[in-house]
């Protein structure tokens, strides 16, 4: 029996570790405890913390692991490439998967290969303050008036893992995702999303539909500079999730690109209720170095929509989700 290394084991995670124990794999995961729902899922847990790298390449080693991966999680991203690289097995490069992670090496890898995407240098009001590496709208503010930029500053450094924070340029625009999975460097596109936030100033997301009503073209369109960004980037396989911002005038800017499955249900139940293509199990056969060749079919439209405070705030906090298949009612909570 083949294993499988999963880091993290929040719900984000549960999804892989049912589709791998469905196939057949033992799993195995390491997260804290407390959160962990997968803890009972899985055949082994350890509980330790997802960045603690050099002790995960440690277990993993006497577990004899044959692929390693994570969904959902930018955090997890780094420690799932560090263990691949060190153990000659399927993944990111340890260097790519940090430069996905943290957003001043993103924009700076971007910007060279001519991609479009915020500027961050001598940037008017207003502007969009972020922590360098966390993801979900966490800690996300729109600045409009010069006094609030150092406290807007401040409440994203605080929730910062780093401590770090970027200001960039406030792009207007519509917001989509593009979901792709990636084998040896070839990138395969699967959906794009069309989404729906609270907008400013803190741009909590509320709704994501399957597919997009973006005319084909420029999907097209959108699926090469996709592409070209992760070749910059330097990921080559797994998951990847990138956002973007169109605006009135036609500027498709690149906002991020995550490394890893889009959050939210939107890798693990909507493309595959979209497409037909099961996401999280292509992710486990890249991670267990199979070669895979996506088939992709537009098999109907699915959508999630969040429950969510009257005023939600920089925390991102929701309380509910309802997921569709067309006008089916799929899961709730």
């Amino acid at each position: 029996m083949k294993s499988l290394a999963i880091i993290g084991a929040s719900y984000l995670q549960r999804p892989l570790v049912e589709r791998a124990k469905e196939m057949g794999l033992r799993t195995i995961c390491f997260a804290w405890a407390e959160g962990a729902v997968c803890k009972d899922l899985c055949d082994v847990f350890y509980p330790i913390s997802i960045t603690e790298k050099e002790e995960i390449l440690r277990i993993c080693r006497e577990e004899h692991i044959d692929g390693i991966c994570t969904i959902g999680s930018d955090v997890a991203a780094p420690t799932v490439a560090y263990v691949a690289e060190e153990m000659g097995l399927t993944g990111n490069s340890y260097e790519a998967a940090v430069r996905a992670h943290d957003k001043h090496l993103m924009h700076d890898a971007l910007v060279a290969a001519g991609v479009d995407c915020p500027k961050t240098d001598g940037t008017a009001l207003p502007v969009v303050v972020k922590p360098t590496d966390r993801s979900g709208s966490l800690g996300v503010q729109k600045v409009e008036r010069k006094e609030d930029l150092a406290p807007a500053i401040a409440k994203a450094k605080a929730l910062s893992m780093s401590g770090q924070v970027i200001v960039e340029e406030y792009i207007e625009g519509r917001e989509i995702s593009v979901e792709m999975i990636s084998c040896r460097g070839v990138h395969y596109a699967l959906q794009i999303t069309d989404k729906v936030t609270t907008g400013a100033p803190h741009f909590v997301e509320l709704e994501h539909h399957q597919p997009s009503d973006l005319p084909a073209d420029m999907q097209t369109h959108i699926f090469e500079i996709t592409r070209r960004a992760l070749d910059a980037l330097g990921i080559t396989n797994g998951a990847s999730h990138s956002e973007y911002k169109i605006t009135n005038e036609g500027r498709i800017v690149v906002m991020e690109i995550g490394g890893r499955m889009g959050g939210d249900f939107i890798g693990s139940d909507l493309v595959k209720l979209s497409t037909g293509y099961d996401f999280v199990e292509g992710v486990i056969r890249v991670a267990l170095g199979e070669i895979i060749h996506p088939e992709v079919k537009q098999i109907g439209r699915s959508s999630v929509f969040f429950d969510a405070p009257e005023n939600v705030s920089c925390s991102g906090e929701r309380t509910g989700y309802k997921i569709y298949q067309d006008d089916r009612l799929v899961v709730s909570n």
